[in-house]
């Protein structure tokens, strides 16, 4: 699930941020951009490609957007969080748990 979005299909017009802090410990911030509405799903990953959480999942319009990331539950370690738009998966970073 760490790979890029399907193969031959691409979506544009969208922006994922690096999280701040990075290392952090507990609650990231993440924020995207977007120029048309499009829904949106924000899904963090362990290293073993398993969702953890999906912590944003709604329709959203045109702007810049940002969501927490509470991880206060989870280990330290080394994360991933991917954007979907539209059901596609765009983008993916990685994010470090440091407690």
């Amino acid at each position: 699930p760490l790979s890029g979005g399907s193969s031959g299909t691409s979506v544009e017009g969208f922006q994922l941020d690096r999280d701040y802090p990075n290392p952090f410990n507990p609650a990231p911030q993440i924020k995207f951009d977007l120029d048309k509405p499009a829904f949106v799903d924000l899904k963090v990953y362990d290293v073993k490609g398993m969702e953890v959480k999906n912590i944003y999942s709604r329709y959203d319009g045109a702007g810049n957007h940002e969501t927490e990331f509470n991880a206060s539950a989870l280990s330290s370690g080394i994360y991933f969080y991917s954007i979907f738009i539209n059901g596609v998966k765009t983008d993916s970073k990685k994010m470090l748990l440091i407690k």
